[in-house]
């Protein structure tokens, strides 16, 4: 309907119960308060004001909620298990959700928005406080955040629908600008609980049981004092508080059928490029906003190793900034009763804040405070430009028709929740390294740098010195290959026989103790075996000449001269002797006692070999054993097998994963300062002057106006009085 619809001599429909223009009548006493909330006079100063921060209250828990499971998003994807992919299409069906609800939410121009807000308020409540706390599936948090996307995108409609309809036109960026700190309070909110709760809560789900109290007492507040205007108020424009008088008088002036005429055909009549491109524009534009409450907190943690704590309180430097501007820039917007500047200059700032962020992406080494310099003045960007949007496009729609300002607030709703629909749903096609940084980097980071709780210090040191070298594990296979029959004696060994061998191997007692362990006879044997083969070197090696049973026949049948001419041939054989020699050395033979002969028998082929054995061992180099027996025993340990097949299998993906995240991250920001440059252009298509000098001079001739439209419709009753007895 128009502005200057003219008024009938009918009296206001003013429901029972309604009071006077100062306090703002209710629609009806008692219970039926809780849901009868319409005004029938515009309210005074305060009862507005307390209406405005009861919305902008509402506005910043709904998007606490809402956004609070990108603060612990890590969590989610750890308990539950599911991919990044997973979780980023949860987003998406939630954002699909919210964008039809906000479609839906223009019905609150028909029907109102009070009780839509109050509604909302408790559902959220409830999902948050009875079914977050229970989930334990991917699916099942896909349902609740789709869920509370739903009610959120009809929210969207319902909360500044209802700024606006209290906030006049030449003090709606500052209201504005109070409404738009509720995603970006609900941000700052999610970003200081989390950051202040993380490192004490054992579960993420308790993080929502805080968000489901908090919304009780929303619930509760909204429940018994929410208000909202009667049709005939809403469906005007009011331009400035002088024009209070005006909307009242015209709204008395207004039947049933007028306001069923200008909600006719609500769709067509919001339809048009002033609208839909403005809302296009700032979608665009906000691509980097979304970006930042979805994602940033997992863009931290995985490409910087920022803990969830550190990643939130970066959060609490952009959101807190943000909400400053927000409201200083809106008083600003409405002082000098321009808007469209303040959103060229916020979206240059913006541009300019993304491609050093883009740049800094490229590099891993940037600290916590560099983030904070960028993050702060891209918020203070974001402010500048996101208020006085607000403020021009509720103006662009009452342009058209104020009584669709809802209308038209779900077809912004529509279309900036698409954007976010489709943002997010590329991310994980151009971002693919997050699932591998989230799920087995932790992990891998630990091993590779030995801190794997499931290992001992030891271990841990193992471990780290193979993930930096990996030639550490081939060396120790070839070594191991190489001297496989010196470490099958070495392994014999005791750890303090080893360690005498080491320090004094020349050591009598220290080689017959070794001996013994090799060749599994008792130490005496050895010694023995020893001190025989020193007395009858000579002897022994006779008799080995010798077969077994020549030997045992000359040695027990002297007389037997047909083994005796055996044995010499033998031995002058064998031993490369003359006749006699060996005659004699036969001789010699026989003169060692039968059982130490015996006991040679029986063990020196042992202790021999044994000794052979030590002494190959001792010829291995010193280094390639010390390498052994630092690497090549904790490799064979199975937990260290174990970590280091999980670090062969990850490794490489987890590390090619971190060396492409940078590019991929930067290309989604691209995006963003695409959507960025796209708004500038499409600003001119707005509502309101660019000039303040313009905007003074419309804001005279609106007052000059207005006087004579009050004029106009007082008269009447003016000169009724008059003739009255």
């Amino acid at each position: 309907m128009s502005a200057t619809a003219a008024a009938s001599t009918s009296p206001p429909d003013v429901p029972p119960g309604g009071t006077g223009a100062g306090t703002g009548g209710e629609a009806g006493p008692g219970v039926s308060r809780l849901w009868r909330r319409e005004l029938a006079h515009y309210p005074a100063l305060g009862p507005r004001l307390a209406a405005l921060a009861i919305v902008v209250l509402t506005t910043i828990l709904f998007y606490y909620q809402y956004y609070l499971i990108s603060g612990v998003s890590e969590q989610v994807l750890t308990s539950t298990g599911i991919s990044f992919l997973f979780f980023v299409n949860i987003n998406v069906v939630s954002a699909l959700a919210s964008a039809l609800a906000s479609l839906a939410g223009g019905v609150c121009d028909r029907y109102g928005r009070a009780n839509v807000v109050t509604v909302g308020v408790l559902l959220c409540a409830l999902i948050c406080l009875f079914g977050f706390p229970n989930v334990d599936s991917g699916w099942s948090v896909g349902i609740l955040y789709s869920l509370l996307g739903a009610i959120e995108g009809t929210v969207l409609v319902a909360t500044p629908a209802l700024i606006r309809d209290f906030s006049p036109q030449l003090g709606r960026a500052s209201a504005m600008g109070f409404w738009t700190i509720g995603p970006v309070a609900g941000s700052l909110i999610v970003s200081a609980v989390v950051s202040n709760t993380a490192d004490h809560l054992t579960d993420w789900r308790d993080q929502y049981v805080i968000a489901g109290f908090a919304g009780l007492g929303v619930f509760l507040i909204a429940l018994f004092f929410l208000r909202e205007l009667s049709p005939r108020l809403r469906d005007q424009i009011m331009v400035s508080e002088r024009d209070r008088a005006l909307v009242e008088a015209r709204a008395k002036g207004l039947d049933a059928a007028d306001i069923e005429a200008a909600l006719r055909r609500p769709w067509r009549q919001m339809l048009h490029l002033d609208i839909v491109g403005s809302a296009l524009a700032i979608s665009l534009f906000l691509f980097i906003y979304f970006v930042a409450v979805g994602f940033f907190p997992i863009f931290f943690q995985t490409l910087f190793g920022f803990s969830t704590s550190q990643a939130n309180a970066l959060g609490n430097w952009m959101w807190g900034c943000e909400a400053v501007a927000l409201i200083l820039i809106g008083w600003v917007s409405d002082r000098l009763r321009v808007r469209k500047p303040f959103m060229v200059v916020g979206a240059v700032g913006a541009v300019a804040c993304t491609l050093v962020l883009i740049n800094r992406t490229g590099h891993a080494d940037t600290s916590y405070y560099t983030f904070v310099a960028i993050l702060v003045p891209l918020a203070i960007s974001l402010g500048l430009a996101f208020a006085p949007w607000m403020a021009s496009f509720t103006e662009t729609v009452e342009r058209r028709n104020p009584a669709l300002t809802a209308t038209g607030l779900a077809l912004w709703g529509l279309t900036i929740r698409a954007v976010v629909t489709i943002s997010t749903f590329l991310l994980p096609y151009i971002v693919t390294t997050v699932t591998p940084l989230v799920q087995d980097g932790p992990t891998v980071q630990a091993a590779a740098s030995g801190q794997d709780p499931t290992l001992n210090p030891m271990q841990n040191a193992i471990v780290k010195a193979v993930a930096a070298d990996p030639t550490i594990v081939d060396k120790v296979q070839g070594l191991a290959a190489k001297y496989s029959t010196q470490l099958a004696t070495a392994a014999k060994l005791t750890p303090a026989t080893q360690a005498a061998l080491t320090k004094d191997p020349g050591n009598t007692a220290t080689q017959a103790a070794a001996l013994s362990e090799i060749s599994g006879k008792p130490v005496a044997d050895v010694a023995r075996v020893i001190d025989l083969s020193g007395r009858y070197t000579q002897e022994l090696a006779t008799a080995q000449a010798i077969d077994d049973q020549t030997i045992a026949t000359v040695l027990t049948n002297p007389g037997d001269t047909a083994a005796t001419a055996k044995a010499d041939g033998e031995i002058a054989a064998k031993l490369n002797v003359s006749p006699d020699d060996a005659q004699a050395r036969l001789t010699a033979l026989r003169a060692v006692p039968l059982p130490d002969l015996l006991f040679m028998n029986s063990n020196g082929d042992a202790v021999q070999k044994a000794a052979d054995q030590l002494t190959a061992l001792a010829a291995v180099p010193a280094a390639d054993l010390d390498y052994l027996d630092k690497y090549g025993t904790p490799l064979q340990n199975p937990k260290v097998q174990a970590v280091l097949m999980y670090l062969d299998k990850h490794g490489a993906k987890v590390q090619k994963a971190a060396a492409d995240s940078p590019g991929q991250w930067q290309t989604y920001f691209w995006i963003a300062v695409g959507g960025e440059i796209v708004f500038i252009p499409l600003i001119f298509l707005m509502a309101g002057p660019w000039r303040p000098s313009t905007a003074r001079r419309r804001d005279a001739e609106h007052q000059a106006m207005v006087d004579a439209e009050l004029a106009r419709l007082t008269a009447p009753a003016a000169a009724e009085a008059s003739v009255e007895p």
